[in-house]
This record gives structure tokens, C-alpha cells and sequence, in this order.
């Protein structure tokens, strides 16, 4: 367990906290600690490659802690009204997606990719929509959903990567190396 670890599992702390703070009607105080999610984003990934402290378990545990966080602001938001029902939906199909594709690429004994530069835009994306949602911000929705289309061009790009590491990591004789 290294420090970007211990960053990640604050992040899963956060959830909890988020829904408390939430539900007190604090919105805006959630909004900071959400914020406060994403600078430990940041801050473990930073750590982690400038360090040398990259690990099989920080590559898988940091992304399903961001996609739990996001997961659980949106069902906030969408129980509070602030978002549309199909804008939830459709992220939910999209993260679901990703949550299955993690799991399988777990369990068939595959290497985890890291987040590509298009993945962390799209957090980055998803972020400034929230705030725009908190905030009242005009354009909030119309927003949300152009960053909802890019988190699916991101995602194809993201699965096109897998596929071509997955080939390049093919043995000459049709068996596959294991990682």
C-alpha cells in the first residue's frame, strides 16, 4: 500500500461523505467534495508516474473509484431533478460497460490499461458539467450531453487500445501470453 493507493482508497472514503453532505442539502458543500475526489485524482496519478509508484492495484482501483464517484453524483442529481432521466441512463450504460470490461479483463488473467488522455478529458468534462449543473449555470444540460457523446468516442478509442495491445501481446503460434 504507497501513497497514489491510499489517495484512491480516500477517494472511495469520499463517496459516503458525498452522499451525507448531499442529503444534509448541502449541495454546493458536495460539489467541494467531489472536488476534493478529483484533486486526489490527480494527485495519485501525478505521484504515482513521477515516483516510479505504479501498481496493478492502483491501474485497476482508480478508475472504478472514479466511476463510482461520477456514478453516484449523477444518481444524485438525477433523484434531485437537476438531470434528465435519459442523460443518467445513457451514462449508466456507458460506465456499466466499463465496469463489466474491467471485470473481464480481470478475471481473464489480462494486463489493466491505464486511463488514456481522452479518459481523464472526460472526467475533467464530466467535472465542469457537474459544476455547471450545481451552479445553475445556462447551457448545464446541452453540456452534459455533448460530454456524455465524447465519454463514447473516448471509451471506443480507450476499447481500440485494449484490442491492440491484446494483439500485439499474441505469441507467433496463436497462444496468447499472459500478463
Amino acid at each position: 500500500m504507497n501513497l497514489p493507493n491510499m489517495l484512491t482508497i480516500l477517494r472511495f472514503i469520499c463517496i459516503p461523505v458525498y452522499i451525507g453532505v448531499f442529503l444534509s442539502g448541502d449541495i454546493k458543500l458536495a460539489f467541494m467534495v467531489l472536488i476534493t475526489a478529483g484533486v486526489t485524482d490527480v494527485l495519485d496519478g501525478y505521484i504515482a508516474r513521477t515516483q516510479g509508484l505504479v501498481t496493478e492495484l492502483g491501474t485497476m482501483l482508480d478508475p472504478l473509484a472514479d466511476k463510482l464517484m461520477l456514478i453516484t453524483v449523477i444518481i444524485s442529481l438525477l433523484l434531485s431533478g437537476m438531470i434528465p432521466w435519459p442523460a443518467a441512463a445513457v451514462f449508466f450504460i456507458r460506465d456499466a460497460g466499463m465496469i463489466v470490461g474491467g471485470i473481464l479483463v480481470h478475471v481473464k488473467g489480462m494486463q489493466a490499461v491505464p486511463a488514456n488522455a481522452m479518459g481523464k478529458i472526460t472526467t475533467v468534462l464530466f467535472y465542469i458539467a457537474i459544476l455547471m449543473i450545481v451552479f445553475d449555470i445556462a447551457y448545464a444540460i446541452p453540456y452534459l450531453w455533448f460530454v456524455i457523446s465524447f465519454s463514447f468516442v473516448a471509451t471506443l478509442l480507450y476499447i481500440g487500445k485494449v484490442y491492440k495491445l491484446r494483439a500485439v501481446a499474441e505469441k507467433p503460434h496463436g497462444k496468447r501470453a499472459h500478463f
